[in-house]
Parts: structure tokens; C-alpha cells; sequence
């Protein structure tokens, strides 16, 4: 995925969002075309300097994949209400963010996802959004608790992601599993007869993945951090080594290499997407990011895609849902401009239809999902089972957790205790949340 350094971060303006955008259909306002391009950034030989903000009316940060949906957003505001507006593509948004707009020289709306909203509120760095309860009706209930920090809220989402099950027709035909069983074994037949390598890849590697691993973990009886009765997240509360995740752990022991070999540290983030959509794997656990590789090596009519079902007997497999969003800059220069863009320039079908087709991400507004569900199935599914997935923590914590519980979930599947493996996760995660 291609970066924009640092120090290049550019005010994109009409003639740069038509030379990126090639299906041409957006046409950039008037008012906004000279101001941005004239805002454009430092040399290039200033590759380490921060990013510098655009001198529009208003300011938006993003990163440069999103850059091109922003922009066609952004300039239709601008010509309804007769401003000038500049997106900027920032590498490392989230760090950059912190910086400027302590230092007073960032953006007035940030694109991002979800989960930063911690640590953005934690400097500062956020404003809570000013949206009628009428207006958070129409977006999806579990995308509206990620952008949903103590109890208030900070985010406006346009788009969510989650894990799904795909599964090879030509390999366990055209079928929906009604258990993570189910699916597991109608892959372990096509593995006996010789017709594929995997019966269900779920990444592992040498280093684990926590963040693939986690619709097994709930559904055999653990959880990550307890919830207030508000829904927040507590830090305080780690379940890990509590009964069900120490139960859970030893579930996915009996998954692993010595066990039924299901789950294998062969299968990492690098094959488990290639694997799949080469006819190698019978089912797959990944996301929306893998639809176009998967389609191009099976067709597209070639795989089901169905949310993770739970273990038999089991509780619901549930696993982490992400949401990108807009959030107005606490120190920015013109905060009326940035509620209000989010309010009545974003908060609208028009704008999450183009966001949702230039973007590339299931939407997070109800009413443009239930619009989609015909053309695009898939992306029906991913969101369905964002639905009912349970949001990435955003709060600070969540950065303490991926290591430890990425190695714990790799011994065990190599063999490991699974009770001292997970005893021992949860030990250097909570030393961790209490030195940070």
C-alpha cells in the first residue's frame, strides 16, 4: 500500500483529485480549487518535517488510500456553502494528528479509524460530536458504540469491517454452516481425500494473531476486557485467565498442532488470503480486504460468505469490528466548519454513497447498506457480521494487548500449556496497563 512521506503531505486540489480518480464523475467546487493547490507542501527534500496544514476555510487529514472519497466529499460542501475546503493525505495520521494539533497547525476534521479515539481523547486531541439523537439513528447500533468513547460520542462512521467465513464451493459446495464445526469438517474431508492442503486457514504464524483468533476465543467462553454497564470497556477487567477464557484457550489447544491440526503456524498474514484463493484451503476466516483476491482466483461466483458461526454447544463466535470515522480536531481553526461538514456535509445518503463506493467499505449508515444489498452482497454479509461483532477496544490498554496474546495463541497452537500460556499473556498484559 503505497505512503505518502511525511513531509509530502499535500492539499489535494481538483486537478489532482481528477488525475487520481478515474472514473471522473465527481466534479470539484469552483471555490476550492486555486486555495488547494496553492497549499501545497514543503519540498521534497523536507521528508522528516511534520505535515504542514492547508490554509483553507477548512482542513481535513486522511491517509492516502481514502484520499480520493474525502476529497469528492469535501468538494461538494464546499460548493454548497461557498467555501474553500483542503484534504491533506498524512503518513502516520494518528502521530501526526497529536502533534500538530497540539502545536495549533492541524487539521479541523480527521479521518481515521475507530479504535485511536483513546488514545486521541486521552491527549486531548478530539471533540465530542454534536448530533441529534435522530441523527445517530441511522447509522448502524454496533458502529455507533466504536465511535463511542465514556460514554459520549466522538466519531461519525462511514464505513465498518469484521471478519467473515469463506468457504471454496468446488471444495464443501454451496453451503452456509450452522457451527464452526460444521465447516471444519466438511474441510477435513476434502483434506483426507488429497483436494487441498487446509481445512480452515485462520492466520497464526510464529507470532500468533489475536486479532483472527478472536471470534474462536468468544466463541468458546472468553472475553478480552469486562464492560460498565454503559458498554465501556474496563481496563481493569481482563478476562484472558478468567474461567471461560482459560477454557477457551484450552480449545484452541486441541485446535492446534498437536490436537487436530486445524490450526498451524504455517498459516500466517502472508499465504492465508493466497492459499484460499488458490483452491488450496477449503474455508478461510478473513475480511472485506480479501474479496478481490479471492474473487480473482475463484470467480465470482466460486466461495460462500457467511458471518463466523460459533462452536457447537458453544457461545457466538464474535469477533472484532473496526469502523473508520470522522472526528473534529480539538484545537482546529475553524470547529463551526468541522461539526457542521459533519453534521450536514457527511451525515447524508448522497455523501455515504459516495463514500461507500469511492472508499471501498461497507457503510455504516443503515439506509445506504439496505440500498447495497443487492448489488453487492458480499458487503452485505461484512457488515451484517459487523453487526453483530463487538467493537476493537479503542481504549489506551488495547496497545499492551497484541503482543503478548499474539505469542500466547502461537504456543499454544505449537503445543504449549494452554492454561500457563494464557496465565503468562495475561500477567505481562496487565504489568504493562499498569506502567503505561
Amino acid at each position: 500500500m503505497r505512503r505518502i512521506p511525511r513531509g509530502l503531505a499535500v492539499a489535494v486540489g481538483a486537478s489532482l483529485l481528477l488525475a487520481a480518480c478515474s472514473s471522473g464523475t465527481t466534479t470539484p467546487a469552483e471555490s476550492s480549487t486555486d486555495s488547494a493547490t496553492d497549499s501545497a507542501s514543503p519540498s521534497e527534500s523536507a521528508t522528516d518535517a511534520a505535515p504542514v496544514r492547508g490554509n483553507e476555510d477548512l482542513v481535513i487529514w486522511t491517509d492516502d488510500t481514502h484520499l480520493a472519497a474525502m476529497q469528492a466529499v469535501a468538494d461538494t460542501y464546499a460548493k454548497a456553502n461557498n467555501i474553500t475546503v483542503g484534504v491533506q493525505a498524512v503518513t502516520d495520521t494518528r502521530a501526526a494528528f497529536i502533534t500538530a494539533n497540539q502545536a495549533g497547525n492541524g487539521p479541523d476534521v480527521l479521518v481515521g479509524a475507530h479504535d485511536w479515539i483513546g488514545q486521541l481523547v486521552q491527549n486531548g486531541a478530539i471533540d465530542p460530536l454534536q448530533l441529534s439523537p435522530d441523527q445517530v439513528k441511522a447509522y448502524s447500533p454496533t458502529a455507533v458504540r466504536a465511535v463511542t468513547y465514556d460514554s459520549q460520542l466522538y466519531g461519525l462512521p462511514y464505513g465498518v469491517e469484521s471478519l467473515a467465513l469463506f468457504c471454496n464451493k468446488s471444495v464443501v459446495g454451496d453451503t452456509k454452516f450452522a457451527t464452526l464445526d460444521d465447516a471444519i469438517a466438511a474441510g477435513q474431508k476434502a483434506l483426507d481425500a488429497g483436494t487441498v492442503e487446509s481445512a480452515l486457514n485462520v492466520p497464526v504464524g510464529e507470532n500468533g494473531d489475536a486479532y483472527h483468533m478472536e471470534p474462536l476465543f468468544t466463541s468458546a467462553g472468553g472475553y478480552l476486557f469486562g464492560k460498565d454497564a454503559d458498554g465501556n470497556y474496563n481496563p481493569d477487567d481482563l478476562g484472558l485467565d478468567s474461567a471461560g477464557g482459560l477454557a477457551a484457550a484450552a480449545k484452541i489447544g486441541s485446535l492446534g498442532e498437536k490436537g487436530s491440526n486445524v490450526l498451524r503456524r504455517s498459516i500466517s498474514g502472508d499465504n492465508n488470503i493466497s492459499l484460499f484463493a488458490e483452491g488450496k484451503a477449503a474455508c478461510m476466516i478473513s475480511g472485506p480486504w480479501a474479496l478481490n483476491d479471492v474473487r480473482a482466483g475463484l470467480g465470482d461466483d466460486g466461495y460462500t460468505l457467511q458471518p463466523i458461526p460459533g462452536f457447537a454447544g458453544m457461545g457466538p463466535a464474535q469477533p472484532f469490528m473496526g469502523a473508520q470515522a470522522f472526528y473534529v480536531a480539538s484545537n482546529g481553526k475553524n470547529k463551526a466548519f468541522a461539526q457542521d461538514f459533519i453534521a450536514n456535509g457527511v451525515n447524508t445518503v448522497d455523501s455515504m454513497t459516495t463514500l461507500y463506493k469511492m472508499a471501498n467499505l461497507p457503510p455504516a449508515m443503515t439506509a445506504v447498506r439496505d440500498s447495497i444489498a443487492q448489488d453487492n452482497p458480499d458487503f452485505a454479509v461484512i457488515a451484517a457480521a459487523a453487526e453483530s461483532a463487538d467493537p476493537m477496544p479503542a481504549i489506551p490498554a488495547m496497545a499492551e494487548v497484541w503482543q503478548p496474546l499474539g505469542v500466547a495463541y502461537a504456543d499454544i497452537v505449537s503445543g504449549a500449556d494452554p492454561t500457563k500460556s494464557m496465565q503468562d499473556a495475561a500477567n505481562a498484559i496487565r504489568t504493562a496497563i499498569a506502567g503505561s
